[in-house]
């Protein structure tokens, strides 16, 4: 059976909601993916200061905003069908939401998105929410894309995702190991907005810079560098922790973007040391997957490069539409996973008392 699907994925970085629809078929336990249409709708400057606000909010402001962000998504998923003529061949969306709050050490984490509403403007069946059980039963909720990896990009033993917050996934046989490593678009993009860009195109700016060695010391000596896995990043750590932290030394952006940018490539490079030394890598494993919005970053790339030779590891680009939409594609996999009533995350990730399958289900109208 072949499952079409729609994954819809809003990245911390607010560069705009990611839309794949997505052919998915399993056969004998083998899945593969056909990624048929795909799309980046940009939030207008009104709907990037919305969420940048949401959680400033009184409680009853954000459930209004809740609710109004996924009659937004529903609207832009029909958009999305009609531009593209895909009437009557969606039958099912998934929905991963904005994150707003995440703290899983007090069993909590909000995603903006309301899937009723998504269901009610688009007549079709809605999975949300796909982070709330794993959280509910101890685990950090985070990363959620490994389960997706493991079945459709079962070849890699490592692979790592560059987008408003960069997270790794290794592989030790058939078990997999994830962790979000630090911050990464959200603050090289706040940073180029100094400039007076939206990003800093191929890392020219940064390229031009210098590094900071006291900031470059001081980032990697935060707190959160030093806990063991599992472990998951708030998009707050960017915007309260590390970006005030580099306001501190009041640099020229290009040399804090060259100094954000080496202290993303060490930490990349620690958390592949940290698996290694925990035996959590297959010993082939000398190829790395990179997917995310940083994976265009030419500059990051390159330096990251060199940093992983050390580790014997080779950078992995694949097609412009894998880098742009894994997590959205992913996100559809999750939805099929939660329609078909079979796991959709693993507790081995994300450190939850068991696998689990999440995921609210709403019935659209027309279903």
């Amino acid at each position: 059976m072949v499952y079409k699907a729609i994954g819809l994925m809003s990245g911390s970085s607010l560069d705009g909601l990611d839309i794949a629809f997505v052919h998915l078929q399993e056969i004998a336990g083998k899945w593969t993916y056909e990624l048929i249409t795909t799309d980046c709708y940009q939030y207008d400057a009104e709907w990037k200061k919305r969420l940048k606000a949401s959680t400033g909010m009184y409680a009853y402001e954000y459930q209004l905003l809740h609710a109004d962000y996924g009659h937004y998504l529903g609207k832009q998923v029909n958009r999305f069908i009609e531009e593209h003529n895909l009437h009557h061949q969606v039958a099912l969306i998934a929905s991963h939401g904005h994150t707003t709050f995440h703290v899983p050490e007090s069993q909590m984490t909000s995603q903006l998105g309301d899937g009723s509403a998504i269901a009610a403007e688009t007549g079709l069946a809605v999975i949300s929410d796909l982070r709330a059980l794993d959280v509910a039963l101890g685990g950090q909720g985070a990363p959620i894309v490994p389960l997706g990896e493991k079945l459709l990009f079962g070849e890699y033993d490592l692979l790592l995702n560059l987008g408003g917050i960069v997270n790794i996934s290794g592989r030790k046989n058939e078990s997999y190991l994830a962790f979000d490593i630090c911050s990464a678009n959200g603050i090289l993009n706040a940073l180029a907005s100094q400039a007076g860009l939206e990003y800093d195109e191929d890392g020219k700016l940064a390229s031009g810079g210098e590094v900071e060695k006291e900031l470059l010391y001081e980032l990697n000596a935060l707190d959160f560098y030093s806990k063991s896995y599992p472990k998951s990043l708030a998009n707050t750590f960017g915007t309260e922790i590390v970006l005030p932290l580099i306001e501190k030394y009041g640099l020229n952006i290009p040399d804090a973007l060259r100094t954000y940018v080496e202290h993303i490539g060490m930490q990349v490079q620690n958390a592949i040391q940290t698996l290694k030394a925990a035996h959590q890598l297959n010993s082939t494993a000398d190829k790395m997957l990179v997917t995310g919005g940083g994976a265009f970053n030419d500059f990051l790339m390159q330096r990251m490069q060199k940093v992983l030779s050390e580790e014997n590891i080779m950078i992995v680009i694949p097609d412009d539409n894998v880098v742009k939409f894994k997590e959205a594609l992913i996100m559809a996999l999750l939805g099929v996973l939660r329609w078909r009533e079979e796991y959709t995350v693993l507790s081995s990730v994300t450190g939850a008392r068991k696998n689990s399958i999440g995921g609210a289900l709403w019935l659209g109208t027309d279903a």
